[in-house]
């Protein structure tokens, strides 16, 4: 990880104003829990979520975020493989460093946000890695559809106590190739990775 990206993803879960890591105390409500533990639905915090991405751009970097349209999650801190993730991404409003990036983004050579205005993810499997976990899914950019898997970091929200989980931040890392979704305008200018930065802010419904 550069040190830009690690840059950023401290600044973002400062944000958020993220507590401890569940790993460290959480009283055992890692995805190593409780065998009593069941699975619990989350709503997502829009408005105090980071969706945000770079790419290169030559000796330089593009950088955005984009907006969480809906979302879906439900955890199992007992057993991870209950864990259903399901997300959808506001692409018409997405945002780019500078303007002429965001316009050539949604433009019909990279995203097309016009014909396909959602990025979907939704999750297939979850296992345990570490203290965190590794969700693989589902991601659907420009009516195409491949495989993704992201790595998933779990803090309390500042403020709460041990083994509170009501409010929970979860970090999220990944990566995708532009081309593999055929967004491939400006290829001689725009790296094909983009490197993906999810800081996303939940609330225990039931």
């Amino acid at each position: 990880m550069n040190r830009t990206l690690s840059r950023r993803i401290f600044l973002s879960l400062a944000a958020l104003g993220a507590g401890a890591r569940l790993a460290d105390l959480a009283a055992g409500y890692t995805f190593a829990g409780p065998a009593h533990a069941a699975p619990a639905r989350y709503t997502l915090d829009a408005a105090r979520s980071l969706v945000r991405f770079e790419t290169s751009f030559g000796p330089d970097l593009i950088t955005g975020d984009m907006p969480v349209k809906a979302a879906d999650l439900t955890l199992d801190f007992a057993n991870v493989a209950n864990c259903r993730v399901l997300v959808r991404l506001d692409v018409a409003h997405a945002k780019a460093s500078f303007p002429f990036a965001a316009q050539a983004m949604k433009g019909p050579k990279v995203l097309d946000s016009a014909g396909y205005p959602e990025i979907l993810f939704k999750s297939t499997s979850v296992r345990r890695n570490g203290d965190g976990a590794r969700v693989s899914g589902d991601m659907t950019i420009k009516g195409v559809t491949r495989p993704v898997t992201l790595d998933a970091a779990f803090y309390r929200q500042k403020g709460t106590v041990a083994g509170d989980l009501d409010h929970l931040s979860i970090h999220l890392t990944g990566l995708v190739n532009r081309s593999d979704y055929g967004a491939i305008g400006w290829s001689d200018m725009v790296a094909d990775e983009v490197r993906l930065d999810i800081v996303a802010r939940i609330d225990r419904t039931q």
